[in-house]
């Protein structure tokens, strides 16, 4: 787990202009967009969730060919997957996701969530407004793609429910795992604690598609080789820490190592947290249903997180870089190219395995009614096939899309089976009702229990850590 990065050097300019952004951000409501969802009082839910899980479908889902396809739109548009029936009364899926069509009594999906033209369409500001539920701030289109996690950021939604939320008692109440999106120097902002503070930043736990069902902290395995009398050399366990140190970010505040020191000895030395990390604990045939690999099996132990009560869980696909040349992509579902090869063959099918077995796995054990469960991505995909950077029409693949994405959310009260939103005839832009990823947040607080969102900074003056969107209470 790493803190966000800190700033480099900045020019003049590009400092007044960062600091103007903050300053705005702390409170003021001059600029802010008012949502478009209806006006519906909040009723308190009867029984908010114990937790969140978070699966981030990393690179961009194409939405138009996953659950929110048209069928009679022109073929450069609908492509060449059908839909098919499921579980669910309003909903349609593409016809490679059959065992997550069956599991649709479970879920709602919503459509037309879009950006609004607030974001720039790249991964970095995609990341950041899903995850944070705020709009990019101007370095994000000054910078791109280079533009690296802040002190000053506002925090990731899982951060803010560890702040909000009483502490587990043995575990982080915040757990990132398999691995933390994009590559050193340029982390993807928006996945950590920000202005909150690092001690809110989620708790990493890394995996690797060679090992499967082995998970580590940063820095010390959490695998059957770390035995509980070990933990019990204090001494011997920092000094691992201090050895490792060097394959930490080279940017990490020594403070923040200090602290993460401390968090991993005392999760790893916690009496009865080691089995709550045993993969290879779970029967063979439940891990060959969410299917051995790397997301399934973040998938099987995010539930095992769950199952131990731990507030809120965050799994980022995993990218599988052997797919870059056949995908024009990092890997996962950022399809440039090839996009229809690319989701029949490798990823529809990892994903409607694992995520199938997932949603059926927490409903069969009675965790499911109270998880929050949650499926986004950072953007959608372009709904007219061609992404001139791959070849346009001969390539088939799908261009970044922040118009319009589509969002599943199932447990904690959802009514199963239902859509809300929806887009116009081509899935390019929401046909009456824009609904925005501050909505999104505002429902997941709204399910965790969270109705104060208050903050204070330094000088301890309060701010609202979210005053834009309001809650989809009509899912509950």
């Amino acid at each position: 787990m790493h803190t966000p990065l800190f700033r480099p050097s900045m020019d003049r300019r590009a400092f007044l202009t960062a600091s103007t952004a903050g300053l705005a951000s702390l409170g003021f409501k001059g600029g802010a967009r008012a949502t478009t969802a209806p006006s519906v009082s909040l009723p308190t839910l009867a029984k908010p969730a114990k937790s969140t899980v978070l699966f981030f479908l990393c690179g961009g889902a194409s939405h138009i060919d996953m659950w929110d396809m048209k069928p009679d739109a022109p073929l450069e548009y609908r492509g060449e997957f059908k839909p098919i029936r499921t579980t669910g009364d309003e909903i349609r899926l593409c016809e490679h996701l059959p065992l997550l069509a069956k599991q649709a009594h479970h879920f709602a999906l919503i459509h037309g969530v879009t950006d609004g033209g607030r974001a720039t369409g790249d991964h970095h500001a995609g990341y950041y407004y899903n995850l944070t539920g705020h709009a990019p701030d101007p370095t994000f289109k000054q910078q791109g793609n280079d533009r690296r996690p802040y002190p000053e950021d506002w925090p990731y939604m899982g951060s803010v429910v560890s702040m909000k939320r009483p502490q587990h008692p043995t575990l982080p109440s915040l757990i990132t795992l398999p691995h933390k999106p994009s590559k050193l120097p340029y982390t993807r902002p928006g996945q950590f604690a920000g202005r909150i503070g690092m001690e809110y930043d989620p708790f990493l736990l890394t995996g690797s598609f060679d090992e499967p069902l082995h998970f580590a902290a940063p820095t010390i395995s959490v695998g059957g080789g770390m035995t509980a009398q070990r933990m019990q050399d204090r001494q011997g366990l920092l000094a691992a820490l201090n050895s490792a140190r060097r394959d930490l970010d080279h940017e990490m505040a020594i403070q923040n190592y200090a602290k993460q020191q401390e968090r991993a000895f005392d999760l790893l030395s916690s009496s009865g947290t080691a089995n709550a990390f045993d993969i290879q604990s779970e029967p063979l045939a439940l891990r060959e249903r969410y299917g051995q690999d790397i997301n399934g099996m973040s998938l099987l132990m995010a539930r095992r997180m769950v199952e131990a009560g731990v507030p809120f869980v965050t799994v980022f696909w995993k990218e599988d870089e052997s797919l870059h040349k056949k995908c024009k992509s990092a890997g996962g579902w950022d399809t440039h190219g090839n996009n229809f090869n690319c989701l029949r063959d490798d990823l529809l099918p990892q994903f409607d395995r694992g995520f199938s077995a997932f949603l059926e796995d927490l409903a069969s054990r009675g965790l499911l009614d109270e998880t929050l469960v949650l499926v986004t991505s950072e953007m959608g995909r372009m709904p007219k096939v061609g992404d001139r950077r791959s070849g346009g029409p001969l390539g088939a693949g799908r261009d970044h899309w922040t118009s319009c994405m589509s969002v599943l959310m199932a447990g904690a009260g959802i009514k199963g089976g239902q859509v809300v939103g929806e887009t116009d005839a081509r899935a390019e832009l929401p046909k009456d009702r824009p609904i925005y990823p501050e909505d999104i947040t505002k429902t997941v607080y709204y399910a965790m229990g969270i109705d104060n969102l208050d903050a204070h900074d330094r000088l301890g003056r309060t701010y609202n850590l979210l005053e834009e969107g309001k809650a989809l209470v009509e899912l509950f």
